[in-house]
């Protein structure tokens, strides 16, 4: 399988990744059209995170509560219409992410976890870009550090490398998620790992600690920095 080499150089601006997205506050227990939005108040705790413990968890995070679906599915109908064709029956997690493309671009995109799958959309075009069975995720890949990144691999397909302010609820609800689909999920801790950018480009994901303000690489790989905790290098394996 050959490998492509990028020299795309890119900047990211902080905003893009330190920022927690606005959004409506949405009611517990709310239903619509048969689907079950399931919300969660609860206080996080060392049984809910698979990953309590293990890295450098950022102060946010430690105890905070989980909502679920923070961009009101229910009031979206080409969400709702696109579920109920797919036949899932609970949407566990909704909310806008960052996703690395092949190229090394981030892309605005919305992430749906429910209970039969995975879903991918651009929340502009409100297209849909991928569907991933629960059943094929194999396993998560996270820094020891304290970032936001978070890779999910799918070997039958290619994987998704992302980053949300919410990733401590992401990775909880999809090993809850996975449980009934495909076993406990394994959630792997590493400075650096490999992932399938696209259907054939392997890249190579490194972290290293970084001091408190923000710095970029403007060498042919991607960089990118989490305020005071992690820096994020992608580059052509």
């Amino acid at each position: 399988m050959d490998r492509i080499r990028s020299h795309r150089r890119v900047k990211i601006d902080e905003s893009q990744v330190s920022e927690a997205p606005k959004y409506d506050v949405v009611e517990e227990g709310v239903e619509d059209n048969g689907m079950r939005l399931r919300a969660s108040d609860i206080n996080v705790t060392e049984n809910q995170e698979p990953f309590m413990g293990v890295k450098v968890r950022r102060k946010a995070s430690l105890h905070r509560d989980y909502k679920g679906d923070y961009i009101d599915v229910a009031s979206h109908p080409y969400l709702i219409k696109l579920l109920q064709k797919q036949g899932d029956k609970q949407v566990l997690f909704a909310d806008k992410v960052l996703k690395f493309t092949g190229s090394g671009k981030m892309k605005r995109r919305i992430l749906l976890i429910t209970d039969f799958a995975l879903y991918i959309l651009d929340p502009e075009t409100d297209a849909l870009k991928r569907r991933i069975s629960l059943a094929a995720v194999e396993k998560m890949c996270l820094s020891e550090l304290s970032d936001n990144f978070f890779a999910i691999i799918i070997p039958t397909e290619y994987d998704l490398l992302m980053a949300s302010t919410r990733k401590t609820e992401i990775v909880t609800v999809l090993a809850e998620a996975t449980k009934s689909a495909s076993g406990e999920l394994e959630v792997v801790f590493s400075n650096s790992f490999e992932y399938q950018a696209t259907a054939e480009l392997v890249k190579e994901v490194q972290f290293e600690e970084v001091e408190e303000h923000w710095k970029y690489s403007k060498n042919d790989s991607l960089a990118i920095a989490c305020q005071g905790c992690a820096q994020l290098q992608v580059m052509p394996h």
